[in-house]
């Protein structure tokens, strides 16, 4: 797939016909022609972070990339387009890849979800998939969501097993959405299984979209915490969370990844310092959509993955499985946790406790 890198940020009307093209107007998507008049064409919309913010987009195009090595998709029908730093043209990315024609279009962000409401029925022919989208139910749009506090729990669990001091952090970046309280609330509640009496940090990074990119206030936050005695700290805030990490290199503590398994991303100092990460599996939802629509079975309305369908985990891989950072009994502890919570007899909160 081409980077793309150009056609992050389309304004102008003028500039939406070719947008996709990454080529002159008038130029299919990927140069035009590599998968054939068969195959179908997939256009993603990635938020603000884009390629490249090791967290939530780039889960959403591991699915991509996925399907492309499956052989589902060709690569030269595929394109994406990444938002401004502010978020502003969303909606202007979703119309241009829509006027293109895809097949499926993947808005990678609850924050698409108003615009394609209004969007979508513009495009009958075209469908639609929102990550942690509340869009309107149409007949062309699928909500792809979460189970996020089931994750969260389970490293939130991790996080109390090992705390030397029984203060943990949580460092959120959008606050009001109820989003992201849906971490805090399952990473508590985790915690509060294994240690009733712990205490739990909680700073959010502010209230709009820019605060998932925003990592030097991610990193000062983190430093708040691990000062006021937090001796591990879990992240759900998107870009700003690589503050978290270089905080926790600076004060020598443990840190918490989300969305991708971080420490595989992370700087040799970093990775000795993050236990395990909340798997919140994009790429799978991805990946699905993409073969529904292959497979001319396209689902509407919301479609949720959590423990029980492998939508959100926690990570484990050759850094962390050791008895310093994620040991053998936290790793049958917190499978224990999570086949209860599949089983019913544990019911983690979507809220923050009052």
């Amino acid at each position: 797939m081409r980077s793309g890198k150009w056609l992050a940020g389309v304004v102008v009307a003028g500039m939406l016909a070719s947008a996709c093209g990454g080529g002159s107007p008038g130029e299919s998507p990927g140069g035009g022609g590599g998968g054939g008049d068969d195959g179908i064409r997939v256009g993603l919309a990635f938020d603000v972070g884009g390629v490249g913010d090791k967290s939530f987009n780039d889960a959403a195009n591991r699915g991509l990339q996925q399907a492309i090595d499956d052989g589902i998709i060709a690569e030269d029908d595929t394109e994406f387009i990444e938002a401004n730093a502010t978020g502003s043209d969303r909606d202007d990315n979703v119309i241009a890849l829509a006027d293109e024609g895809f097949d499926l279009i993947v808005a990678v962000g609850f924050a698409f979800s108003e615009g394609i409401n209004e969007i979508a029925s513009d495009y009958p022919d075209v469908n639609f998939a929102v990550v942690d989208g509340f869009a309107e139910e149409a007949p062309n749009v699928s909500n792809l969501v979460f189970k996020e506090e089931e994750g969260s729990f389970l490293v939130g669990a991790a996080a109390a097993m090992k705390s030397e001091g029984g203060t943990i952090g949580f460092l959120g970046g959008q606050q009001g959405t109820g989003l992201i309280e849906k971490f805090e609330a399952g990473y508590t509640a985790g915690a509060k299984e294994v240690d009733p009496s712990i205490e739990v940090l909680v700073e959010y990074i502010g209230d709009s979209t820019s605060a998932f990119v925003d990592p030097t206030k991610g990193e000062a936050l983190s430093a708040k915490m691990y000062d006021g005695g937090a001796d591990i700290i879990y992240h759900a805030a998107g870009g700003s969370g690589a503050g978290l990490f270089k905080a926790a290199v600076e004060k020598d503590q443990v840190a918490i990844g989300v969305d991708s398994d971080q420490s595989l991303t992370a700087s040799p100092e970093q990775r000795k310092l993050i236990p395990t990460s909340m798997l919140k599996r994009v790429d799978t939802a991805v990946f699905e959509a993409i073969q529904q629509v292959a497979d001319d079975d396209f689902q509407k309305g919301f479609q949720t993955f959590g423990l029980a369908e492998d939508g959100v985990d926690y990570a484990v891989n050759q850094y962390n499985d050791n008895p310093q950072l994620l040991s053998q009994e936290i790793q049958d502890e917190l499978d224990g946790l999570k086949q209860e919570i599949i089983d019913g007899q544990i019911k983690v909160p979507t809220e923050p406790a009052a």
